[in-house]
């Protein structure tokens, strides 16, 4: 942007024909430092987007629903890194939403109303209200981030989802490719867990923040998950409630493992998942450590060539080829969105004015 050299008087042929003194200098500062970008409007101001603010204390409620207390500090450098990207996500969330406010694809109050209603139905008022307090948002923070989210959605549905297609040919052309992939050497078994431990684990999380804190706990934990499996619940949601290992957050799925990896495991464990039928799921198996595991069997597949008119390898050929072109478009959408957007990064300008660090309380 060409900067006012010479606000006031209009200039004449003259002075445009003579250079000045004071007009050769800025013009060498100019060459030099780039024509240094306009001052940060305010310290608490971390970005510009298009001429909308994004504020330091926007970047930090966030960066304070991801830092569990339980895990140990990170050091100033470890907190800026992840403060930057944050304030990264922001930007191109703020890019996109504006997009979206120019396409009328911002989400409605109905919209709004459900997504949120799903998002509490897990939980009681109480577990709510305490998810809120330990993440240090508000309902009206969450409000706006369901609203952006389901506007960006909008947006990217209509932008990049809609304009994806794969055909026949896409699919047989990636088997003919990659046939060996789809040639299984042996039996394996797509299984799913909920776990129970007596020992919690505070990095591990689950929906419903239930764990055990001892084995007579662990054991009434497990009777009842129990019941409630027999009385027809969805271990999935059941999963994502109660279990205590990282896999809650996917429903207890843990994807489809040879049978010759069972042979690591607890023979018990083995026996059990070898006695399934596709859709059943175990009693509560008693682990050494004092806990237990409830097991699922989702599907087992026989070993085998798998020819392409089964339905299930063009359905899984159709995903994955959907899913890396819905990626890749994604991002050149995203790479194209910001070229044409005006951003201003000030956090990384004063990390990088200051060596690493912000001046204050920049942690």
């Amino acid at each position: 942007m060409m900067a006012r050299l010479l606000p006031g008087r209009a200039l004449s042929e003259g002075d445009l024909l003579r250079p000045k003194p004071l007009v050769i200098a800025i013009l060498g500062v100019c060459a030099l430092a780039g024509c240094r970008q306009q001052i940060a409007p305010g310290p608490d101001v971390w970005a510009v987007v298009d001429g909308k603010q994004i504020l330091r204390q926007e970047v930090e409620k966030v960066f304070r629903s991801r830092v569990t207390t339980e895990a140990p500090a990170p050091s100033q450098e470890e907190a800026l890194s992840l403060k930057l990207g944050i304030l990264d996500e922001l930007i191109n969330s703020e890019i996109l939403l504006e997009r979206a406010n120019k396409m009328n694809l911002v989400a409605s109050d109905a919209e709004v109303d459900e997504k949120f209603t799903e998002s509490k139905s897990p939980y009681t008022e109480e577990e709510f209200q305490k998810k809120l307090e330990e993440t240090g948002l508000t309902v009206d923070d969450l409000r706006n981030d369901i609203r952006r989210q389901l506007s960006i959605q909008k947006l990217l549905n209509r932008e990049v989802v809609s304009k994806i297609s794969i055909t026949e040919q896409d699919v047989t052309d990636f088997y003919n490719k990659n046939r060996s992939q789809f040639n299984v050497v042996e039996p394996r078994y797509h299984i799913a867990e909920i776990v129970i431990t007596p020992h919690p684990d505070p990095t591990v999380y689950n929906r419903k923040n239930n764990k055990a804190t001892n084995e007579a706990e662990a054991g009434r934990k497990a009777a009842m998950l129990a019941q409630k499996l027999d009385a027809g619940a969805d271990f999935a949601q059941l999963a994502m409630d109660y279990s205590e290992d990282p896999s809650a957050s996917t429903g207890g799925d843990l994807g489809f493992e040879p049978e010759s990896a069972f042979n690591k495991s607890d023979p018990v464990l083995k026996r059990a998942v070898l006695s399934l039928k596709a859709g059943q799921a175990t009693q509560p198996i008693h682990t050494k450590d004092g806990g237990y595991v409830i097991l699922k069997l989702i599907a087992k597949e026989s070993a085998g060539q798998r020819e392409l008119a089964d339905a299930q390898v063009q359905q899984a050929i159709r995903d994955g080829l959907r899913t890396r072109k819905e990626q890749l478009l994604r991002s050149a959408y995203l790479i194209e969105a910001r070229d044409e957007a005006h951003v201003t990064n000030y956090l990384a300008r004063q990390i990088m004015e200051s060596s690493g660090k912000l001046p204050a309380d920049g942690r």
